[in-house]
């Protein structure tokens, strides 16, 4: 079921079945660069990913990270909503398969999504008044995404379990 759509993209709630397109998308240099190995190597771990992360977030939040494609059905990416220690609220978190990098899909996933978070629940949305981004001090391309969709710097914060600081955001 669709959630919103864009001019050029579709975004939907993850499912069991997108696990091969969601092992792909874990195992790209880029996401292990900067976001982390999940230990995501079988299609059987893809959907334990998927249980365990955006559909348990789902179930717990009333949202999580969403699959992107494009109108056709190609899948292009996730961005979505997530709830995570020590935040003060939920963070916009996103990522784009490298064969579709460059296009501004990010870009236009990031902003739908902030759309439809702070979109009254009456209305479909989230009814969120604050949403956070954080990105690696330097994932420049992130940080320019979250800048085109509005967000400002706020300054770092230190993430249990992650070893360097953040760069967090604010819209």
């Amino acid at each position: 079921m669709t959630l919103f759509r864009t001019p050029r993209l579709v975004v939907r709630r993850l499912a069991l079945d997108d696990a091969p397109f969601i092992q792909t998308l874990v195992n790209e240099p880029g996401w292990l660069r900067w976001i982390g190995d999940r230990q995501v190597h079988s299609l059987a771990d893809a959907r334990r990913y998927l249980s365990d992360g955006p559909l348990a977030s789902y179930a717990e939040h009333g949202h999580g990270l969403y699959h992107v494609a494009l109108a056709d059905g190609t899948p292009v990416g996730i961005c979505g909503i997530l709830s995570r220690p020590g935040l003060d609220a939920p963070d916009l978190g996103y990522a784009i398969l490298a064969a579709h990098a460059g296009q501004g899909f990010a870009t236009e996933a990031a902003r739908a999504t902030l759309d439809h978070a702070r979109l009254g629940r009456s209305q479909g949305g989230l009814g969120l008044d604050r949403v956070v981004a954080i990105t690696e001090a330097g994932h420049v391309a992130s940080q320019r995404v979250l800048e085109k969709v509005g967000m400002r710097r706020e300054g770092r914060i230190h993430l249990p379990g992650k070893g360097a600081d953040s760069v967090l955001y604010a819209g």
